[in-house]
C-alpha cells in the first residue's frame, strides 16, 4: 500500500497506538487527520466547556510531536462524515485507520463514513484500541454475550495474557509519517471553533500524553493503598485518570499491564475497575438501545413521578442532604465527580427524589470532563437498579449513612459546603438535627424513609402491575 491516512478520534497520542501501529506497518506514507466534529461540537451548550479545552491541548501535543519526526497532524474543523473521505481522496489514500469506537453515534458516523470511502474504491479499516477485550472476544460456553460482570470478570482474567498487553511499537515506523499538505496545516484556536477556555488550569488537569504519564507515574506510588482509600473522597485515592483514558491520552494496555503485573490488593481492586470499563464497552456495543432505555425491559416504562423542582435542586445543590449537595458543587465547579459520590448521587435522584435516570445521565453527559457514554449508562442503570447485573431495585442507598461511612469527619463536605463549617461531625451529615444555630442551608427535600417506601411500590407495580399500593 502506497498511501494510508490515520484518523485520531478519542486515541490522542502516539505511543502504543494500535490504529497509528497498523496504518505506519501496512503503508509507505502515513498522513494523520483529527477533526473537530461540529455534529458534536455543534450540540455542546457551554461554549466554556473543559472536555473541548482538553482536546485541544492533546491535540496541540500531539501535532507538535509528529512534527519532530518530520510529519504531521492536519487539524480540520467541520462533519467528520463530510471531511474524511474528501481528505482521504484528496491524498489518494488506500485506506483510512481509525481505533473502533463502540457508541451509537460513533457507530453511524463510521457507516456514512465507510460508504462515502467506498463509492470512491477506499475502504475504513476499524481497530480495536481503547479496550483490553472488546464486545465479541469475552463469550458464554454458548456463544453469547454476559450479562453478569463476576461471570465475565473470571472470563476476561482467564483469556488475559502477555500478547493482549503487549504494547505496540509505533516509533519503529516514525519516518513513514507524511509532511503537511494543504488544508489543516494550521492550528484553529479556541475562538476559532466556537469555545473559549473553561477553567481547566485553575483544576491543574494536565491535557495531553505528557500529563497523562505524569498522572500515572503518581498512581504507581499510590496503587498499593487503593483499596483502602478508594471509596473516600477526602482522601487522595482514585487514579484519576478516567479523562485520560476517555481522550486516549493514555493507553489502556500500558494501565492493565502495570497492574496485572504489579499484583497486590490494590492493584487487583484497580484492575477490577478496567474490568468493568471493558465489560461496559460491550454491553452497550451489544446493545445500543440500552442509550435510552433500560437493560431490563420490565423496567423500561416505569412510571417515574419526577416530582415538579426535584432535578433542579438537585442539580443545582439544594436537596439539604448534604453528602448529595457537596458532591453536585464538585461536579459542577470541576466537572469530576468522585465514584463513590456517583452512585450515591445517581441512588438519591432516582430512588429519593423519583427522577427519571434518564434526566440524570443526560446532566452527566453535559458536565462529566470524562463522560463515557458507555461507562456513564452502566453506572446510571446499576444505581437505579433497572441495568444488567443491576443494584438490585430493593437496594436503597441512605445518604446519610452513606456520608457517615465515606466523609466520617465531613472532610469532603466542608470542603464544597462552607456554609456548614461549624456545624459539629456529630451533626455534619444530618445538618437538620443541629439547632444549635440558624443556618444558611436548605432543609432535607425529602424524607428519606418516606421516599424509599415510594420507590420500592414503584418496582413492585412494575414487576408485578397488579400490585397494589399501601403507600
Amino acid at each position: 500500500m502506497d498511501t494510508a491516512l490515520i484518523w485520531f478520534r478519542r486515541d490522542l497520542r502516539s505511543a502504543d497506538n494500535a490504529a497509528l501501529y497498523h496504518a505506519l506497518k501496512a503503508a509507505r506514507r502515513v498522513h494523520a487527520v483529527f477533526v473537530f466534529d461540529t455534529d458534536i461540537l455543534d450540540t455542546l451548550p457551554d461554549k466554556a466547556d473543559r472536555r473541548v479545552e482538553f482536546i485541544w491541548h492533546s491535540v496541540a501535543a500531539l501535532k507538535a510531536e509528529f512534527e519532530t519526526h518530520g510529519g504531521a497532524l492536519h487539524v480540520l474543523r467541520g462533519s467528520a462524515r463530510k471531511l474524511i473521505p474528501e481528505f482521504a481522496n484528496r491524498i489518494d489514500a488506500d485506506t483510512v485507520y481509525a481505533g473502533r469506537d463502540y457508541e451509537p453515534f460513533a457507530i453511524e458516523r463510521d457507516a456514512a463514513v465507510l460508504a462515502e470511502l467506498e463509492a470512491a474504491g477506499r475502504t475504513l479499516n476499524l481497530i480495536k484500541d481503547h479496550v483490553i477485550f472488546e464486545r465479541d472476544e469475552i463469550l458464554t460456553a454458548a456463544g453469547g454475550p454476559y450479562h453478569v460482570f463476576t461471570p465475565y470478570k473470571r472470563a476476561w482474567l482467564g483469556k488475559l495474557n502477555d500478547f493482549y498487553l503487549a504494547a505496540y511499537p509505533v516509533e519503529r515506523y516514525f519516518d513513514r509519517l507524511a509532511p503537511a499538505t494543504g488544508e489543516g496545516v494550521s492550528m484553529p484556536t479556541l475562538n476559532d471553533l466556537g469555545f473559549r477556555p473553561s477553567n481547566l488550569a485553575d483544576l491543574k488537569i494536565n491535557p495531553s500524553a505528557a500529563g497523562a504519564e505524569n498522572l500515572f507515574a503518581d498512581f504507581q506510588q499510590r496503587i498499593s493503598h487503593y483499596k483502602d482509600t478508594r471509596n473516600f473522597p477526602a482522601v487522595k485515592g482514585p487514579s484519576y485518570l478516567s479523562v485520560h483514558l476517555r481522550f486516549g491520552t493514555l493507553s489502556i494496555r500500558a494501565l492493565a499491564r502495570f497492574a496485572y503485573q504489579h499484583g497486590g490488593a490494590g492493584a487487583e481492586t484497580w484492575l477490577s475497575e478496567l474490568i468493568w470499563r471493558d465489560f461496559y464497552q460491550m454491553l452497550l456495543a451489544r446493545y445500543p438501545h440500552t442509550a435510552t432505555h433500560a437493560f431490563q425491559a420490565k423496567f423500561d416504562a416505569l412510571a417515574w413521578p419526577n416530582p415538579a423542582g426535584h432535578f433542579e435542586a438537585w442539580r443545582e445543590a439544594r436537596t439539604g442532604y448534604p453528602i448529595v449537595d457537596a458532591a453536585m458543587r464538585q461536579l459542577n465547579r470541576t466537572g469530576y465527580m468522585h465514584n463513590r459520590l456517583r452512585m450515591i448521587v445517581a441512588s438519591f435522584l432516582v430512588k429519593d427524589l423519583h427522577v427519571d435516570w434518564r434526566r440524570g445521565e443526560r446532566y452527566f453527559a453535559e458536565k462529566l470532563i470524562d463522560y463515557d457514554q458507555a461507562a456513564n449508562i452502566g453506572g446510571w442503570q446499576w444505581s437505579a437498579g433497572v441495568g444488567t447485573d443491576a443494584q438490585p431495585w430493593f437496594r436503597i442507598f441512605n445518604p446519610v449513612t452513606q456520608s457517615e461511612n465515606f466523609d466520617p469527619e465531613g472532610k469532603f463536605i466542608r470542603r464544597y459546603l462552607p456554609e456548614l463549617a461549624a456545624v459539629p461531625d456529630k451533626f455534619i451529615h444530618a445538618p437538620w438535627k443541629f439547632t444549635a444555630s440558624t443556618l444558611d442551608y436548605p432543609p432535607p427535600i425529602v424524607d428519606h424513609a418516606r421516599a424509599r417506601a415510594v420507590t420500592l411500590n414503584l418496582f413492585k407495580q412494575a414487576v408485578n402491575p397488579a400490585a397494589r399500593s399501601d403507600i
